[in-house]
């Protein structure tokens, strides 16, 4: 079963929906819930997606608040602890497409383990002093551009990669913090990116959000056990770049 975008609320896209599962393409900048750490924000998938299909939903993963695209809930908890089990064993395959510095290597893996990075709030009571945890993100290069503008003193032009990203496993901000550790860090991250490049995406293209996006999510299904293939479509900033790049066929291609 392929599913694409299919219905649109007045606040929020929903993409995938039947009598156990809702899937939503999370925008940028909406948290998935509550938090400690943003108490003036009024807007949440969770509490967006509860009022449009009408029921309580449990989010199955968690996307950083500047990440977008899908978003997976389960309508019950009886489905939401089937889905957890799918999740923990890596039965749940996710697929990310990003825009990272430089020019990228056709394709390969990094295992890199990765420490816990607490919250300043809502971690404190966390324990600090646990080992880091294996973490294995796997890339293909889509496309790749020189540019003509000499973001950084040392050259001058400026070369950025489209690539899709594979995690294996699901430590926090591992995309991000493995794209920082392989020196190709995703374009507009603020927390683990490189400011001048971010700068120049924000004067020169008005992408003002991290060009991180969920694209793709395939399970079984955790009633029918029939194959699932819910796909996320871009906002109009990341179709901006896609375009100003020739891009769009690399990206729309990789979805499918």
């Amino acid at each position: 079963m392929d599913i694409t975008s299919s219905s649109i609320t007045p606040t929020i896209e929903i993409i995938y929906e039947d009598d156990f599962l809702v899937a939503i393409n999370k925008e940028a900048g909406l948290l998935v819930h509550r938090s400690w750490l943003d108490k003036g924000e009024t807007r949440f998938a969770l509490q967006l997606t509860r009022d449009a299909v009408g029921c309580h939903v449990f989010p199955m993963h968690r996307l950083d608040r500047p990440t977008s695209g899908v978003l997976l809930f389960a309508k019950s908890a009886a489905v939401a602890r089937n889905l957890t089990d799918a999740f923990a064993t890596n039965n749940v395959s996710k697929q990310y497409l990003a825009v990272v510095r430089g020019f990228m290597p056709e394709q390969g893996s990094i295992d890199y383990a990765l420490s816990f990075k607490p919250d300043a709030i809502a971690d404190k009571f966390a324990n600090l002093d646990k080992p880091a945890q294996e973490a294995v993100t796997h890339w293909q290069r889509l496309a790749q551009i020189e540019l003509p503008f000499a973001v950084s003193k040392k050259h001058d032009t400026s070369r950025y990669s489209l690539v899709r990203l594979i995690p294996e496993t699901g430590r926090k901000h591992q995309l991000r913090r493995h794209m920082k550790h392989l020196f190709h860090p995703i374009v507009g991250d603020t927390s683990h990116g490189d400011g001048r490049h971010n700068r120049f995406f924000r004067s020169q293209y008005e992408c003002t959000r991290m060009l991180l996006h969920a694209q793709r999510l395939a399970l079984s299904h955790p009633v029918t056990g029939e194959p699932v293939l819910i796909t996320a479509g871009f906002d109009e900033q990341w179709m901006h770049i896609l375009e100003a790049f020739d891009w769009v066929e690399s990206a729309e291609g990789s979805g499918r």
